[in-house]
């Protein structure tokens, strides 16, 4: 049976119906698939929980050898390194949670969608109102050049150019640049938000960025160096771990709207599931984008055996296939 996005709540962001395409070989029945699209509070807030404890954790950590609690010795720098490293991987992945929100999927209730998911984006340097519009582009036309906006972002051609992609500089350069833009309110050559929503968005980065702001003030007033310890250095350390998550999801699958063809999983290890809120089953999130994370894994044990792109050997090894192919095939 051809399986229809119907189901699926008006709030979430839906990909076009697979009848349209050709037969889709993922068989579901009506029950299977209303436990896939159901939405429920807890499991976000326990994921999200689970996400914040893993950021004071490791944050504490690294802040313990520059700002020791009274009484206690700096913490070694052979403690405190690691745990930047780890502190910076779990910032760059609160994206995960932005983007599970912007589906507003994560929680049953929308209000708590936009709120996690805006507080989300300020952690990741991303504005989750801008992109719920850009977002959803792409899974209308995921792959498809001209139509998809990821497209519009240069993939790595040279091995130097895949170095400074996974390095961050570009997206840096790309998000300072984007939301200055946005907050001057220079939009309109962004089709994919609506005339309708562009105060909105406007407003949104504009607050973000005030925020910024006013959290660099404090730090200046109280002569510290919390921004920079305690977000835009842990950022940059964790951003190149983002960019090689991100860069496997479809970089070398088919330029069309196959989704069993366009979009890859990656077998992962379970720490990265966690923090990056089960988005290595990225076929599976573009076959139900309506289903919330927590349903992929279930999602997976059906669409396996129909997938193209599936990278059994992990990150990793979707990496090397991309330097591989570097100069040959520059999708």
């Amino acid at each position: 049976m051809t399986m229809s996005t119907s189901h699926a709540s008006p709030d979430a962001i839906v990909s076009p119906d697979l009848s349209t395409e050709g037969v889709d070989p993922l068989k579901l029945t009506p029950a299977e698939l209303k436990d896939v699209l159901a939405r429920r509070d807890a499991p976000a807030w326990w994921r999200l929980a689970g996400h914040l404890t893993y950021l004071v954790a490791f944050g504490w950590l690294w802040f313990a050898h520059w700002y020791p609690l009274p009484g206690m010795e700096p913490l070694s720098l052979w403690i405190a390194v690691p745990a930047l490293l780890l502190y910076g991987i779990g910032l760059a992945t609160m994206f995960a949670a932005m983007h599970e929100c912007v589906h507003r999927t994560a929680f049953k209730t929308n209000t708590y969608n936009d709120g996690v998911g805006w507080f989300a984006g300020l952690l990741s340097f991303y504005n989750s109102t801008f992109y719920r519009h850009y977002h959803g582009w792409h899974h209308r036309f995921t792959q498809i050049p001209g139509k998809d906006p990821e497209l519009e972002d240069r993939k790595p051609t040279s091995l130097i150019g895949y170095v400074i992609e996974i390095s961050g500089i570009t997206w840096w350069i790309g998000k300072i640049r984007g939301h200055l833009t946005l907050a001057a309110g220079r939009i309109a050559n962004r089709p994919y938000v609506p005339e309708n929503a562009r105060a909105e968005v406007i407003r949104s980065v504009r607050l973000q960025l005030l925020t910024y702001v006013l959290i660099i003030g404090l730090s200046v007033a109280f002569q510290s160096w919390w921004f920079v310890l305690g977000w835009l250095l842990p950022l940059i350390i964790g951003q190149p771990f983002l960019r090689v998550f991100v860069l496997s999801e479809h970089t070398g699958c088919a330029r069309d709207g196959d989704r069993y063809g366009n979009t890859r999983t990656t077998y992962t290890i379970p720490l990265i599931n966690f923090l990056m809120w089960e988005m290595p089953f990225h076929a599976e999130h573009h076959r139900h984008p309506a289903a919330p994370f927590h349903a992929l894994g279930r999602l997976h044990a059906k669409m396996q055996p129909h997938l193209k792109y599936l990278a059994n050997d992990g990150y990793m090894g979707v990496q090397r296939g991309i330097i591989k192919r570097l100069g040959i095939d520059p999708a």
